[in-house]
């Protein structure tokens, strides 16, 4: 009888994570690194789904009630959720994952950041004086990020800190391994025009010229003068236009008709339970798609 009894106790704190840590991450990609750090140390929620704006999003009882039972949320950090996860955190009054506590990490905060120090003037548009926060499509920076991580799951659960850092050492590896590829593939590329600023870690991790934005301020929706004076600028240059799944398509159609440059719109998250296969899939597909179609654009010079 003790045994058995012994047997459901093991079973009902490996089914529920009792014994772990319940982690609360913001965006899919984050969310991926704390469920391939944590392994079965952790359970992981993910606040924003994969075709939402983690710029815009509201504070919800559901979210509160994810930070209310956390152990640790893992944000992007550098304002990206200023909007949201503030008050998010107010209503869920858990002070364990408070800013500043052991229990809140961003991950912005663990890396150098391009595009610092622009003035927080709210008439330049949604800027981000901190720096761009959209550094979850960087695979060198992902993996740092995910040392780091690994460094503030020790602390908080040291009987697997072992195991975190080892994770961390295998997700590394593998974020960085195909850089030397990716780069050889996109080096010929001609430039993008992406719809906002969320893609310039991956362009400048791969050495690829930044052309401009469909946005003619972040956060604003492009205006027809606006895209009229993109044409204008942009019309004895090649290259190709990006916009990713959750961002209007409207101004990169008008812009690819006129132009004649190829538009891709792909998504710049995992899925709500993604794993490290699913984030190099991704960044794969964004690299194919620079490849192809800067190959197209070259060939209708």
């Amino acid at each position: 009888m003790k045994k058995w009894i012994l047997f459901l106790s093991v079973w009902f704190v490996a089914s529920t994570g009792a014994a772990g840590l319940r982690v609360v991450a913001t965006v899919p990609n984050v969310g991926m690194l704390a469920r391939e750090i944590g392994g079965d140390a952790v359970m992981v929620t993910v606040l924003a789904s994969p075709d939402r704006d983690p710029h815009y999003l509201e504070a919800r009882p559901s979210m509160m009630a994810a930070l209310r039972r956390a152990d640790l949320v893992v944000a992007v950090g550098a304002e990206l959720e200023i909007g949201w996860l503030p008050a998010a955190i107010q209503g869920a009054n858990n002070r364990r994952v408070q800013l500043g506590q052991p229990g809140h990490f961003e991950a912005a905060r663990q890396v150098e950041l391009i595009e610092v120090g622009r003035p927080a003037d709210r008439a330049l548009g949604d800027v981000h004086p901190k720096g761009n926060p959209h550094v979850y499509l960087d695979p060198e920076r992902m993996a740092v990020i995910g040392h780091a991580l690994a460094e503030r799951l020790a602390a908080l659960y040291p009987e697997s800190a072992a195991a975190f850092r080892a994770n961390a050492d295998r997700l590394a590896a593998r974020l960085t391994e195909p850089l030397p590829e990716w780069r050889a593939r996109t080096a010929a590329a001609v430039g993008v025009l992406p719809y906002h600023a969320d893609a310039n870690y991956l362009l400048k991790a791969l050495d690829v010229p930044l052309l401009g934005y469909i946005e003619p301020l972040p956060g604003i929706p492009p205006t027809a003068s606006h895209l009229r004076a993109l044409v204008q600028e942009l019309s004895t240059k090649q290259g190709m236009i990006w916009v990713m799944d959750f961002q209007p398509l409207q101004g990169g159609q008008f812009l690819a008709r006129e132009l004649g440059w190829p538009l891709v719109q792909l998504p710049a998250q995992v899925s709500m339970d993604g794993n490290a296969d699913a984030y190099m899939a991704m960044i794969e597909a964004w690299v194919d798609a620079l490849e192809q179609r800067n190959d197209e654009s070259a060939a209708g010079r």
